[in-house]
C-alpha cells in the first residue's frame, strides 16, 4: 500500500513552493525518555489521576490511533514497533509509515530521581538499525523491513565543543551505517538542555546554524526526510524554512500545555514555513487522543485554533469525558516549556 507519507514528501519535493500538503506524526516513543511514566495517566470519573496508566494502555492508543488512520507517522520505541509491527502486523495495510526512535541520548534520559536531562548531552544508541527494520540482527538489509525502515535520530549541541563533537561523531556513524543498511531517518535537534548563555532569539540561531552546518557536508543519499526542532518563533522558523524548500523542516510539540496551545502552535508553525508536525504528549495526555487528532489535522487544514478548542470541549461533553481544565483556560495560551525533561 502506497503510504502517505511517501506520497506527500514526493508532492512537497516537486512543488515546494505550491504543495499545501502538511504530515503530522504521532510520538509514541515516550517509554525512551519518560520511562513507566511514558502511558497516559488513568483518570477516574471526575477527571482525576487514579494511577499510573500501563504499557498495555499505552499500546492500545496506538491501535485506535493506527485505525483512525488520520496521522501520517507513528514513532515508537524498538519494543513497541516489534509489538505492533511484526508480531501484530498493524502496517501492513495501513497508509500510516511506522518509525522508531533510532538513539536516546542522555538529555532524554528523565528517570525519577536522575540528574541527566540537567547535564549536557551525550550521544547513545540501545536500538539498532538491525532490531528495528527486522527485529533481530540480520546478514543482509535487501529484504523489505518487517518493523521500520524509518528512524528518527536526535541530536542536542550544548555549545561546548567536547560534547558537540562526540554528537556529530556518533551522527557520522549512525549515517553511515543507516546508508549501508537501506534506512531512511528523520533527524531532530533539540534547543540546548544546558544554560548556553544564550537568548531566545540567539538560540533560535544558534540552532539554525547547526543544523546547516551538520548538514552541508552530507550528500541527498545520507540526509534525513525532514527535520524535527523546536518552534522557536517565526523568525527562527522562517529563517530556516527559507534556508532551502527541500529541506522540510518540522516542529516538535513540547510539554502538553492547554488545548489552544497545541492548536496554535501547529497553526504559528505551519504559517511561518513548518511542513511537519510530530506531537507527542500533547496527543498522549489529551482526555480524548483521538479527537485530539482528528482536530489537529483540521488545524493544518485550516481550522481557527480557537475554534479547535471549542470543537474538542464540545466533543468531550458529548463523549460524556470530564475535561481536565474548563473551556476558558483551555482557550489560554502557557508559556511554551521546549526541554524534553520538563
Amino acid at each position: 500500500m502506497m503510504k502517505r507519507l511517501d506520497a506527500k514528501l514526493a508532492a512537497i519535493h516537486a512543488d515546494p513552493h505550491g504543495c499545501k500538503e502538511f504530515i503530522l506524526a504521532d510520538a509514541k516513543d515516550a517509554d525512551m525518555g519518560f520511562c513507566r511514566m511514558a502511558p497516559a495517566p488513568r483518570r477516574n470519573t471526575e477527571g482525576q489521576v487514579a494511577e499510573p496508566g500501563s504499557r498495555e494502555d499505552y499500546l492500545n492508543q496506538i491501535r485506535q490511533i493506527i485505525a483512525q488512520n488520520i496521522v501520517d507517522v507513528m514513532l515508537l520505541s524498538a519494543s513497541n514497533l516489534e509489538q505492533l509491527a511484526i508480531c501484530e502486523k498493524r502496517f501492513e495495510n495501513s497508509a500510516l509509515t511506522p518509525a522508531a526512535r533510532a538513539n536516546d541520548t542522555s538529555d532524554i534520559w528523565v528517570v525519577r530521581g536522575g540528574k541527566y536531562v540537567s547535564q549536557p548531552s551525550r550521544p547513545f544508541r540501545s536500538s539498532t538499525i538491525d532490531h528495528i527494520k527486522y527485529g533481530k540482527l540480520a546478514d543482509s538489509h535487501d529484504a523489505p523491513a518487517i518493523g521500520a525502515d524509518l528512524g528518527l535520530y536526535s541530536m542536542t549541541f550544548s555549545n561546548d565543543l567536547e560534547h558537540d563533537y562526540r554528537t556529530l561523531e556518533a551522527f557520522a556513524e549512525f549515517r553511515t551505517e543507516a546508508e549501508k543498511k537501506k534506512f531512511r531517518y528523520f533527524l531532530e535537534v533539540f534547543n540546548p538542555n544546558v544554560d548556553t548563555g544564550l537568548n531566545a532569539e540567539e538560540t533560535g540561531a544558534f540552532l539554525n546554524d547547526h543544523i546547516i552546518r551538520s548538514l552541508a557536508g552530507v550528500t541527498k543519499s545520507g540526509r534525513p526526510l525532514f527535520l524535527k526542532i523546536p518552534y522557536n518563533g517565526p523568525r527562527a522558523m522562517e529563517e530556516l524554512a527559507s534556508y532551502d524548500p527541500h529541506l522540510i523542516v518540522g516542529v516538535l510539540g513540547g510539554s502538553s500545555g492547554t488545548a489552544r496551545d497545541a492548536f496554535q502552535l501547529l497553526h504559528d508553525a505551519q504559517k511561518h514555513g513548518a511542513r511537519v508536525a510530530l506531537f507527542g504528549r500533547k496527543i498522549n495526555l489529551a482526555e480524548h487522543p483521538l479527537t485530539m487528532v482528528s482536530l489537529l489535522r483540521a488545524v493544518a487544514e485550516g481550522l481557527e485554533p480557537i475554534d479547535a478548542v471549542k470543537q474538542y470541549h464540545d466533543q468531550l461533553k458529548r463523549e460524556k469525558i470530564v475535561p481536565i481544565r474548563p473551556l476558558e483556560k483551555d482557550l489560554e495560551l502557557t508559556p511554551g516549556i521546549l526541554s524534553y525533561g520538563k
